[in-house]
């Protein structure tokens, strides 16, 4: 899946978000999907494709589809706040690794 990145301020017109990818266990599938993703995403115009991984994941099919580090992100304490009340979602604690397309 590709769509519009979850950080607002990510969310500038120019750049998609890969939050997801799926297989059936191919092998290298994962790699394939990504580098797709971003051929896809320059032929619409757009000039930036990131995505995530989080803390105990390794990023290899990142790296097999030339992709970068951009940042590793400490874990948040949660989204919950007293102005905006969130559900937890099981994704609280878990430190994080942006990475960006070639």
């Amino acid at each position: 899946m590709v769509g519009r990145p979850v950080a607002r301020h990510l969310d500038d017109g120019t750049t998609l978000e890969v939050p997801c990818t799926a297989s059936d266990g191919t092998r290298n599938a994962n790699s394939l999907l990504y580098g797709a993703a971003w051929r896809a995403a320059k032929a619409l115009g757009y000039r930036r494709l990131i995505t995530y991984t989080q803390a105990g994941e390794s990023g290899a099919s990142l790296r097999g589809a030339g992709w970068r580090v951009l940042a590793h992100r400490p874990p948040r304490p949660g989204w919950h706040t007293p102005s905006r009340p969130r559900t937890d979602r099981g994704t609280s604690q878990i430190a994080r690794t942006l990475w960006q397309a070639p």
